[in-house]
């Protein structure tokens, strides 16, 4: 995930990643090249075990989930996490975005070791690969896919019997957008027309957070630099103190605002084991509520998705619409290995005060 960075003298890194969006060909987003990436298909790691219906199910409507982005987060020291990547799905359906509720949302966690079944050995090269088949739509495993959400699906088109589908409502989203002027015995080129049910596809690529060091520093940096992946204990103190005083919330939003003054254009900010940086001191997530792993092992917390992602999303409606104050995302502390299948993670979803803007 992380691409290594040296901070001036001036400046020194807080520990905590931060993720950016970038365009990228194609091929640079497939399995082969451990991507991270938002929107598009979901380039999934292992071809087996994948999640599938009635897994992928929006708990609130009950429609099937679409892909949001991946982040490639493998573990030094971990043989079983060499290759490890996360996955984040969330529900296309605005009406089911109510405040802090994270029913609409979905993580899956996949990891291999680096001697496995589906890679080689050594690094992929940082060039197009001659043939990389048609990876979307039916997996090396034989594993066959979605064709409007690239999730597993079996469900095949009775007429050209050349494409499937994880549901009917995605059979019948892409009939009426794209396959019905395609569908024929023959069938077997994806079509021109754009895929709406997507979210745009887009590169994460990473930097190091990094804050500057100064001697004349005001009280203010000062406090604000405390608040690092470094100190989860004390930011949980701090938001219990400010619990107290009728300007908590202010406090906290504008803490969080200064903390990403400086990269106004991050979408993600990464620190396993860190602490979120929230927006709001309303529905903040104690230890109590993050449930543990089905292995036994507490979560911690790994990354948390900006609501400055939502600006490359294309969701703006002049209703109800996708939102998000920001996404935390806890992940089992031991990485577990449960039967080389993906496995749930969990997803917490803080919103804005209602007395602060978005």
């Amino acid at each position: 995930m992380m691409m290594a960075g040296d901070a001036s003298e001036s400046e020194r890194e807080t520990g905590v990643v931060l993720g950016f969006l970038e365009e990228a060909e194609p091929w640079q987003l497939l399995s082969a090249q451990f991507p991270s990436k938002v929107g598009g298909k979901p380039a999934w790691l292992s071809r087996l075990g994948l999640p599938e219906l009635p897994e992928l199910l929006c708990e609130k409507c009950q429609l099937p989930l679409g892909f949001l982005l991946q982040v490639y987060a493998p573990i030094v020291g971990f043989e079983r996490s060499f290759h490890r990547t996360l996955y984040v799905l969330c529900c296309r359906t605005p009406a089911c975005y109510t405040r802090n509720d994270n029913r609409c949302f979905k993580v899956y966690r996949s990891q291999l070791p680096r001697k496995n079944d589906f890679y080689p050995y050594d690094p992929p090269r940082d060039e197009e690969p001659a043939d990389s088949g048609d990876e979307h739509r039916l997996l090396s495993s034989g594993v066959k896919l979605c064709w409007l959400c690239g999730c597993p699906g079996q469900k095949g088109c009775s007429r050209c019997h050349s494409v499937t589908y994880c549901s009917k409502e995605h059979q019948t989203i892409d009939w009426k957008q794209r396959h019905k002027n395609e569908c024929s015995a023959e069938a077997s080129s994806s079509s021109e027309v754009p895929n709406s049910f997507l979210f745009p596809e887009w590169e994460l690529v990473t930097e190091p957070e990094t804050h500057p060091v100064k001697g004349e520093e005001s009280l203010d940096s000062k406090c604000l630099e405390q608040v690092d992946c470094a100190s989860s204990e004390l930011e949980e103190k701090e938001l219990e103190s400010m619990a107290h005083h009728e300007s908590q919330d202010s406090k906290v939003f504008q803490k969080f605002k200064k903390r990403i003054a400086p990269e106004p254009e991050q979408v993600l900010r990464y620190c396993r084991g860190g602490a979120p940086l929230w927006v709001s001191s309303e529905h903040v997530a104690s230890t109590a509520d993050v449930p543990k792993c089905p292995c036994g092992a507490n979560r911690n917390f790994e990354f948390q998705i900006m609501p400055q992602l939502l600006n490359y999303l294309k969701v703006d409606r002049p209703d109800a619409s996708i939102d998000w104050g920001m996404l935390a995302i806890y992940t089992c502390t031991d990485s577990c290995d449960q039967g080389n299948k993906y496995s749930l993670e969990f997803i917490w979803k803080q919103d804005f005060s209602e007395d602060q803007p978005c």
